[in-house]
Parts: structure tokens; sequence; C-alpha cells
């Protein structure tokens, strides 16, 4: 579920925190602050599967809230409860691992009744929602249509949505994208989802190898780059830049089976994204200087990743 590039803004981030603390009173364990930030993915994720399925149990309220009034009309008697009782729904509801994450994670705690409520009611009134529920039998494919249109539409395209979670969750620019991904597939095939397993083991071996790597290893990575750095001063380069320049480097020479290239473009995307505007420009020149000298001098020992 998380992806490489997301191990290593997590790398990033964690080296971050660790190089920032080294000299405080209480450094930090890199190790377990890793494993921190892929529990706030895991809550993230619990989040908006948990605001979305609200939003589509919030029919039931909105009907028990209407027949309940002193005087209630025939329209309040009668309004349409299907998406509160679809399969699909109840399939994600049922699945034991999101039990299990609605029971750790506490995502009400995140949760806003108000907003969740706003965004049934624009539900409501949309040619789609009643488009879905002028079709008497319960479809896969029209349950999956409209679960795709509430969240596409009406909480990823609802900047007061994504203002609630960015205050919420610090990991949302970080993680919201990937995670988009995650919820369709989720909405495509309920039992996909892993909310238990938010990491593969092998991929988070290689973020805990990264992690450790450039930790141990920080005195020669640095040897490596400093010479490259030319009329720079160490000390006045961007600490982002310098931990991604290091990270670069320990997966030309540690990690055998991930392509130099690829190396390459994911550290300048990063740099790019997190760090200063000339951030890109200035690790790409770095990089490709070091694994230029590294393969001349036969450093490099890459195994063909695709057999790998």
């Amino acid at each position: 579920m998380i992806n490489r590039r997301n191990i290593r803004v997590k790398v990033m981030q964690t080296l971050y925190a660790f190089t920032t603390s080294v000299e405080t009173d209480r450094p930090i364990d890199p190790q377990k602050t890793l494993t921190q930030y892929f529990n706030q993915t895991r809550t993230l994720l619990t989040s908006l599967v948990y605001f979305l399925t609200e939003i589509a149990r919030y029919a039931e309220k909105d009907a028990y809230r209407k027949s309940h009034k002193y005087i209630p009309t025939e329209k309040d008697l009668n309004v349409n409860t299907k998406l509160a009782g679809c399969p699909l729904l109840w399939e994600i509801l049922e699945l034991e691992e999101y039990k299990a994450a609605l029971k750790n994670e506490k995502p009400e705690q995140f949760g806003d009744e108000t907003l969740i409520k706003k965004i049934y009611t624009q539900l409501t009134a949309t040619p789609q929602y009643q488009q879905y529920i002028s079709i008497q039998e319960n479809k896969i494919q029209e349950d999956r249509k409209i679960f795709e249109f509430i969240f596409n539409d009406l909480m990823l395209g609802n900047e007061i949505f994504i203002n609630h979670m960015e205050e919420s969750f610090s990991n949302w620019n970080d993680d919201g994208d990937m995670l988009a991904q995650t919820i369709a597939a989720i909405i495509r095939k309920p039992q996909s989802a892993a909310f238990r397993q938010i990491i593969t083991p092998d991929k988070e071996q290689f973020a805990r190898d990264l992690l450790r790597t450039v930790i141990e290893k920080e005195e020669y990575l640095l040897s490596l780059i400093t010479p490259k750095l030319k009329n720079w001063d160490p000390e006045r380069i961007a600490l982002l830049d310098m931990i991604i320049m290091k990270m670069g480097v320990a997966e030309f020479l540690y990690f055998d089976t991930i392509p130099p290239k690829v190396t390459i473009n994911e550290y300048i995307d990063l740099a790019k994204e997190y760090s200063t505007a000339q951030s890109g420009f200035f690790v790409n020149g770095i990089l490709d200087n070091i694994h230029k000298e590294l393969a001349q001098q036969g450093k490099l020992k890459k195994t063909d990743f695709r057999k790998a």
C-alpha cells in the first residue's frame, strides 16, 4: 500500500527529525519514529474510509430525524435509505480488519458530524444521487459509481473537507494522493483492504535498511558528497538537500536492485517538492556526478532489477 516514493519521503522526514534532535537533550529513536510515520498513514486511511461510510450511513440518521419531527410531512416520512443499506457499504463495514482499525485508530476523534451532514445534504441534491435511488434493485456497479462520486467529487473536491484533513493530519499532503488510490481500490474490491499491514514486509525492510544505512554510513557518504560541492559550503547547504543526497548515494552503493536512474529521478522530485526552488537542479548535478564517478571506479554492484 505504501509505495517506494512514499517510503523515501518518510525516511527523509525521519532523518531530518533525527538530525535536528541529535544535539538536544532528547534525541529521537529513528526506527521508532519511522514506525510512527507508518502508523499515521494507517490512521489517515481509516479516517478516510470512516468519513466515506458515515456519509453513506447518514441517510438513516436523516430518515430518523425527519420522521421524528413534531409534525412530519409525507416527504419526511419517506426519506430514501437505499445508500445506507447498500451491499457495498456493509461489505466494507463488516471487514474484520476495518472493525479492528476502528477500535485501534478511533477515527471518530477526527470526524466532524456537521461536515458529514453537509456533504450528505449536498449529495442528495445531485443528479447522480437521484439517478442512484431511482434504480429499484441493488446493483454493485451502481454502488461503486455513487461511492466514487462521493469520494472524488464531494470529499476530495470539497475545499472545506480538504482543509479539515490538512488541519487534522500532518501527513495529509504526503499521503493523500497515495491513499486516494487505495480508497479507489477498496471501493472496487473491499476484500483488498489491508488496514493491519499498511506496508508490505519487503518495503518495510527497504525503509528500515535505508534509514539505518544512511545513519551508519554517514561519514563515508559525506566523504563522497563533499568533494563535489566545489564552491558550496557544506554547512550552508539546506539540511534537507544534504539528507536527500546521502539517501541517494546510499541507494547507489548498498541497494543493488534499484537502478541508479530511478534513484536520481526519485530524489530530484523529492528535492523539488520538499526543499528549495533550486534544490532539484542542485541534487541532480551532485548525484549524477557521484554516480558517474562510482561507475568509473567499478564501485556500483547493481544486479538486473528485472530479475531481482
